[in-house]
């Protein structure tokens, strides 16, 4: 093939994105000269990394249009998903010992609830339409007195969903429930605007959109100032909330990523549209028997979930030797089972066993779409004709 790029071809950005050298350069000097503990006042190696961390939370906190000082930073989006659920559910104990989430989430979200339900809370786990999408209305009808909290994704990383984040917000803003969001895959890739949308409580991980892995932050509302508890006890840095000295260098990391999603969201964007289209035509006007999973328009463009009819995934990704796809999320591949997303649009046992989920983002290259449309129709046909 004269158009091959250079292999192997990386097409699982939902599971995790290239660190962007861009962000790279920005951490380098909080490795090196800028070594100092960002928590230590008395000299200039602390307030110099101290400042390279409020510069971070500025950027970061514009980018979803909140004030900085509502930031704190985390070491991704499971342990920011843990403290805001487990931290305002504990918060509200005992007059509200209720919490609304979704059957979709993230697996970090629902072992959270699991364990708030081994502490003697009420949960209720919201089904979606063979869209992935939540029904409003019900909603609304699983609210109580009793509710502390409704935690909603808002773009699903295993089907790539987008929730109607800013009517659920508007809609727990009315009940006066606090409304959580789990945006590790929206953050960067979708516009989001937490005083528009509603929301108290926000996770984000650096990974998803180019930044440095082992690092995150919660938005957390201060007006009305949203209570949590501490999952983490010591010396009472992050406002007491998360304990433990900050690395400057992955700070810096987080922020410069979302200081570029700043600029660049909209190009990413099309970027990933564009190439997601194009994969899927080609597929779909070569093969039968290939399904989309989730909603046609509302999703982010680079996560495709598909299901071909007659091929096991596990088969066909062991033929694709030089593409990385996977067949679905990263968070779960200790614990080998079907996906309980997809298990809750609907999909029988073939289907569950068929399915790949595809990731596209700012480094995929038209090349690379090109070669892996061309590889997976043929180790589809192939793995087909073998039946």
């Amino acid at each position: 093939m004269s158009n091959t790029p250079k292999l192997p071809i990386y097409l699982d950005y939902q599971a995790t994105t290239p660190l962007d050298r861009r962000v790279l350069d920005s951490m380098l000097p909080y490795l090196t000269d800028k070594f100092g503990n960002p928590h230590s006042i008395n000299h200039s190696f602390g307030w110099e990394a101290e400042a390279g961390v409020e510069k971070a939370r500025i950027d970061l906190a514009r980018l979803i249009g909140a004030e900085s000082d509502s930031l704190i930073f985390t070491s991704g989006a499971t342990e920011s998903n843990n403290l805001a659920i487990k931290g305002a559910a504990y918060a509200g104990y005992p007059q509200r010992t209720h919490v609304i989430t979704v059957a979709t989430e993230h697996k970090c979200v629902l072992e959270s609830c699991r364990a708030l339900e081994q502490g003697g809370f009420e949960v209720t786990y919201l089904p979606v339409d063979k869209d992935g999408l939540v029904d409003l209305d019900h909603l609304r009808d699983s609210i109580t007195d009793k509710t502390s909290l409704v935690s909603v994704m808002a773009v699903n990383n295993e089907i790539g969903v987008v929730q109607d984040i800013a009517h659920i917000g508007a809609l727990c803003r009315e009940k006066g429930v606090l409304f959580h969001t789990d945006a590790a895959q929206a953050v960067g890739k979708i516009p989001l605007d937490v005083n528009r949308m509603h929301i108290d409580l926000l996770s984000i991980s650096g990974h998803k959109f180019y930044g440095p892995k082992g690092i995150g932050a919660l938005y957390i509302r201060q007006e009305p100032e949203v209570p949590l508890l501490p999952l983490l006890n010591g010396g009472g840095q992050e406002k007491g909330l998360r304990s433990g000295t900050l690395s400057p260098a992955l700070c810096a990391g987080l922020g410069h990523a979302a200081a570029l999603a700043e600029r660049e969201m909209e190009q990413d964007m099309q970027h990933a549209d564009k190439l997601s289209r194009k994969l899927k035509n080609r597929l779909f006007q070569a093969l039968e028997g290939v399904k989309l999973n989730g909603h046609e328009t509302q999703r982010w463009p680079g996560n495709l979930s598909l299901t071909f009819d007659g091929v096991k995934s596990d088969v066909l990704i062991a033929e694709l030797r030089d593409i990385a796809v996977s067949s679905g999320s990263a968070c779960s591949t200790v614990k080998v089972g079907p996906s309980h997303v997809l298990q809750a649009l609907g999909l029988n046992k073939k289907q569950l066993e068929s399915t790949l989920r595809i990731g596209i983002g700012r480094m995929t290259t038209e090349a690379e779409i090109d070669y892996a449309a061309t590889v997976l129709i043929d180790k589809v046909r192939h793995t087909r004709s073998l039946l």
